[in-house]
């Protein structure tokens, strides 16, 4: 009778593939773990993203009607005889926010608009320039402090008072104040305090004017 074949390093090789097997097993387990958390993860992070698309979008729209509201009153009240208006534009370009600020004027059946430094001249680009500061200041909370150094150049007389009292209505609405460097004389009629500066003795000095 012969003898049986020593199955010993079979049984070893069998046990040896079985704990692979059961490595394998452990390691897919724990692959479909991951990809469960890392799906959760996405769905989690495709919300995020969504919610803050829908804050910015909000917070745009928002700051634009502010933007349109006052830019419009300013030039409603420095150009009472012309139907100004300033309608905000906002588009995607490139995953991020542009916005166009228009500037409109209705002449009864015409209506003519564009970016006011291309089709109403400086003294509207002018005002608006001013207002837009105005509003950066405001919503960055920056210091409410403007200065204006020979700013206002390109304007009738008329409108240069007008834009005199609207910048005083705004510095008390919004309890500001605007340091104004002008040879402009009619805008100090609008000014809470003006000073000239005269040379005396080869010296420059403040003259208070009000």
């Amino acid at each position: 009778m012969e003898a049986l074949p020593d199955i010993g390093s079979l049984r070893a090789k069998v046990e040896r593939a079985s704990a692979l097997r059961q490595a394998a097993r452990s390691r897919k387990l724990s692959i479909q773990e991951d990809i469960r958390t890392l799906g959760d993860e996405t769905e989690l992070l495709l919300l995020v993203a969504s919610l803050f698309r829908t804050l910015i979008d909000a917070e745009v729209t928002m700051s634009v009607q502010v933007v349109e509201r006052l830019m419009t009153e300013g030039l409603q009240a420095v150009f009472p005889d012309q139907d100004l208006a300033v309608r905000a534009d906002v588009d995607t370009k490139r995953g991020k926010i542009s916005v166009d600020l228009i500037t409109v004027q209705t002449q009864g059946d015409l209506v003519i608009e564009g970016l006011s430094s291309d089709a109403f001249g400086g003294a509207v680009s002018t005002v608006e320039s001013v207002l837009l500061r105005i509003l950066v200041m405001q919503r960055r909370g920056i210091r409410p402090f403007l200065l204006l150094d020979e700013s206002l150049p390109a304007f009738d007389s008329n409108y240069v008072i007008n834009m005199g009292h609207f910048l005083s209505m705004l510095c008390k609405r919004l309890e500001m104040d605007v340091l104004l460097v002008t040879h402009n004389t009619a805008l100090v009629e609008a000014a809470d305090r003006a000073y000239r500066v005269v040379k005396r003795s080869g010296a420059s000095q403040f003259e208070r004017l009000r």
